[in-house]
């Protein structure tokens, strides 16, 4: 079984060396971060969600913005839409599960704010509906997804779509490239060398 292990590490690795030789990903990163950051500064948030294990990454990079990633600052403000319960069971129970995140957006998205939809395959209906939702209500809209972007790659201002149809491999360059796009917005927020 070690040679599963090595294989699958290997195709892990192949996929980030995928991502890294794509200047466009690179460049969408800084794009995002520093619109982000502005948007920040203006007194607006960001807002994210995803299903599953993209749920786990809305929540884990919402907590960075909050809490911290690389030092101590002051909070930015940043809320998962997939952690309120009470919220997700009674919309999904009335009004059905693809609105669960359409419906916060309704409620707390504003223009100006920017809205983080992760979806691996690119077709995840709430994500859709959500995105619908917020270019409603003018907010930016930012795609994480993989393999074509799906759907929901026409309904995003910026697009990251991992050049890959494996559901892990595609999570797990999310994850690394949500870190990143953390750590810029932080250094254009608070003014300090990005290069660094």
């Amino acid at each position: 079984m070690k040679h599963v292990v090595q294989k699958q590490l290997a195709q892990s690795i192949a996929t980030m060396q995928a991502v890294l030789a794509d200047e466009s990903i690179s460049d969408t990163i800084v794009t995002i971060a520093q619109l982000t950051a502005q948007a920040l500064k203006s007194g607006n948030k960001l807002l994210v969600a995803g299903n599953g294990g993209s749920a786990a990454d809305a929540q884990h990079l919402v907590a960075e913005f909050v809490v911290r990633l690389t030092e101590n600052r002051a909070a930015l403000r940043a809320i998962a839409l997939t952690t309120d319960t009470s919220i997700l069971t009674a919309c999904a129970n009335d009004f059905g599960f693809d609105q669960i995140f359409a419906r916060q957006i309704e409620a707390l998205g504003q223009p100006g704010d920017v809205f983080i939809g992760i979806s691996t395959s690119g077709n995840s209906p709430n994500i859709l509906h959500a995105l619908h939702q917020a270019r409603k209500q003018d907010l930016t809209t930012i795609g994480f997804s993989g393999s074509t972007g799906g759907k929901m790659r026409d309904l995003c201002d910026y697009n990251i779509i991992i050049p890959s149809t494996t559901t892990w491999n595609i999570q797990e360059s999310h994850l690394a490239l949500e870190h990143i796009f953390c750590m810029l917005t932080e250094c254009y927020f608070f003014g300090k060398n990005v290069e660094k």
